[in-house]
């Protein structure tokens, strides 16, 4: 399980407020909206890097599969809390791109996570190695990017 994340670690953030309809009658975030702000941090990271999600990621007639997520719950969120969401790519391997994720708010970390993609064919859904192309993007923005 992931530990509590230091912010240091990330070399991207992306921040969103809480609406309404992510929480429930105690204002507090429903878990299933964890997913969803790492999918928009992850989104909104691939745009930074000039990559056009999903389409340049399926150029080449394959796709991204989630194939795993973990998510450490630290401590709630609630309505109209503006979260700073952490993603940096962990791991690249071969057919595999692994992303950590941290959400704060304020100085609260409140969740800790992992998110998985296999890179594989679209039809037959077999694995197939990362792009090239997406590997040289991901390498030079995690060597030079800013830490907050």
């Amino acid at each position: 399980m992931p530990a509590a994340p230091s912010r240091e670690a990330f070399s991207f953030f992306h921040t969103l407020r809480v609406r309404w309809a992510e929480v429930d009658p105690q204002s507090i975030v429903f878990n299933g909206h964890y997913l969803t702000y790492a999918d928009v941090a992850i989104t909104e990271y691939f745009r930074v890097l000039g990559i056009r999600y999903p389409d340049d990621l399926s150029r080449d007639g394959g796709d991204f599969f989630a194939i795993k997520t973990v998510l450490e719950y630290l401590a709630p969120a609630r309505f109209d809390d503006e979260l700073l969401i952490g993603i940096r790519v962990a791991r690249l391997g071969g057919s595999s791109l692994s992303f950590a994720m941290g959400i704060w708010c304020g100085e609260q970390a409140l969740t800790a996570g992992e998110v998985i993609y296999v890179h594989a064919d679209r039809v037959t859904r077999s694995s197939s190695p990362l792009p090239a192309w997406l590997r040289d993007r991901v390498l030079a923005f995690e060597r030079c990017a800013p830490q907050i």
